[in-house]
């Protein structure tokens, strides 16, 4: 596999839902570094783009160079409001990915994904890359289609061991049919459940060259990057490095308390460099390393560079609305900012960063007064019904639907819809009947120091080539 001769310094981590949206990565790309779009939910986020508007006709602008023009004037028929919705009309409801792809869905994986990458790539021959969720499977192998088409260099993925996406990769690049084996729970007879897909379903006669992009495993331990050595269908490009200082969901702790349950993070935790600079692989660190520090001793250690997210989180070109950033912001600044890990709160059962802030789901008050509701899905857990079928709950669903599908009621404690509270932090959220958004719910690193010096240093708002600068010394 081809190496760039030039690998960058700063990886411009990929934070979902849309934090990280083309605009950001795009600007990062341009000042040499690597910007990444997050393709978490990225489907519900371009067709309320076109239900919004499309005020500056980017997404439109985008589709226009999109090669199959008949699937594109189907979602504009759809989705497209000229001057946008009334802003207390809900937003379009999407039929949820399955096992079984259906056409409509893949075609909305597809185009989603060539749009975002298409316009970070848009008047620059810089660096973009993708990030996906190893956890969320089901959206993938069409997203990495779209992501392709659009010539995207580089496909990053964590929350998990992605085993299986280098030759995945491989195959969308040939054209080849390629499949996933699909996690599942409550599968005592150890039923195989695969999702296959053939591109060529898409492209009709026509089949544009693709390049096979870079891949970069998210890990959390130099355990996983030698199991990714083994057992990965392809290969592996680099790694990026988190501790679990880092936003997001985090690997869970080795540490456990009574019946299993993660209690707290410790040394044993804390990966080992020197065992992941052996691979011979290029590789970034990330989890509170975004200065000219952090940056000097992930060299020394032997890293190509560093992976930040919380100093691009904050910027202005990031996906978070402007009314969230200054209230973090505020926080940070006058010493009242908590950020924390909640073992609980991910339907995925990982650890997950919150910021601790009213009216928010880590208020108690706004948490009890949200009504539960399933509508996304993207965080759904796949249970076996028998050899053939496969049945989808969640464990912020409504309480009784989740106990109905084989659930346990203790299963849904403290349980939070990262889907709609995400897609609210970008100002995106769906419009319920009582005529209220979704309440946000934000999630950080810990670290906190770049973002307070950059407010400082700039007296105010900072851009991500600030970031950068900074970074960089």
């Amino acid at each position: 596999m081809e190496i760039l001769k030039k690998l960058p310094e700063i990886i411009q981590g990929g934070m979902g839902i849309a934090v990280s949206n083309w605009t950001l990565a795009k600007t990062v790309s341009q000042q040499g570094q690597l910007g990444v779009v997050s393709g978490t939910a990225i489907d519900n986020v371009f067709t309320r783009r076109l239900e919004l508007g499309d005020l500056d006709g980017s997404v439109r602008r985008a589709l226009s160079h999109f090669p199959w023009q008949d699937m594109v004037q189907g979602f504009l028929d759809k989705y497209f409001i000229e001057g946008g919705k009334d802003e207390k009309a809900r937003f379009k409801p999407n039929p949820m990915p399955s096992i079984n792809l259906t056409k409509t869905v893949s075609e909305r994986m597809i185009l989603s994904n060539f749009v975002e990458v298409f316009l970070a790539k848009e008047g620059h021959d810089g660096l973009v890359g993708v990030n996906y969720l190893e956890k969320i499977q089901l959206p993938t192998l069409p997203s990495c289609l779209g992501a392709m088409l659009a010539g995207v260099d580089f496909i990053l993925m964590g929350a998990g061991i992605p085993l299986a996406i280098p030759g995945v990769l491989d195959g969308i690049s040939k054209w080849e049919e390629v499949e996933l084996k699909i996690s599942v729970e409550d599968n005592p007879d150890r039923h195989d459940y695969v999702q296959k897909f053939d591109p060529k379903a898409f492209c009709g006669d026509e089949k544009i060259p693709l390049t096979r992009p870079q891949f970069l495993a998210i890990i959390s331990s130099d355990i996983v990057a030698k199991s990714m050595e083994r057992k990965a269908s392809g290969y592996v490009d680099g790694y990026i490095v988190e501790n679990h200082t880092a936003g997001g969901h985090n690997a869970p702790p080795r540490k456990v308390g009574p019946e299993g349950v993660p209690q707290s993070f410790g040394p044993k935790d804390e990966p080992n460099l020197k065992k992941i600079k052996d691979l011979g692989k290029p590789f970034w660190i990330a989890g509170g390393f975004a200065s000219e520090q952090g940056l000097k001793y992930a060299k020394n250690e032997g890293a190509t560079g560093i992976q930040a997210g919380t100093a691009f989180a904050y910027c202005n070109e990031s996906g978070i609305i402007p009314s969230i950033k200054e209230k973090v912001i505020a926080k940070c600044l006058d010493g009242t900012l908590n950020v924390y890990t909640d073992f609980k709160a991910s339907p995925t059962g990982y650890p997950f960063k919150v910021i601790e802030m009213e009216e928010t789901l880590t208020d108690p008050k706004t948490y009890e007064e949200r009504q539960r509701v399933c509508d996304l899905g993207y965080l759904r857990q796949i249970y076996s019904k028998d050899e053939e079928k496969a049945g989808y709950r969640c464990s912020a669903e409504p309480i009784a639907n989740y106990i109905k599908s084989g659930g346990t009621e203790a299963g849904t404690l403290d349980k939070q819809c990262l889907c709609n509270g995400l897609m609210a932090t970008i100002g995106l959220g769906q419009i319920r009947k009582d005529g209220n958004a979704e309440p946000p719910i934000i999630t950080s690193g810990e670290d906190f120091s770049s973002v307070e010096n950059l407010v400082k240093k700039h007296n105010g708002p900072y851009s991500a080539k600030n970031a950068i600068d900074y970074i960089l010394g």
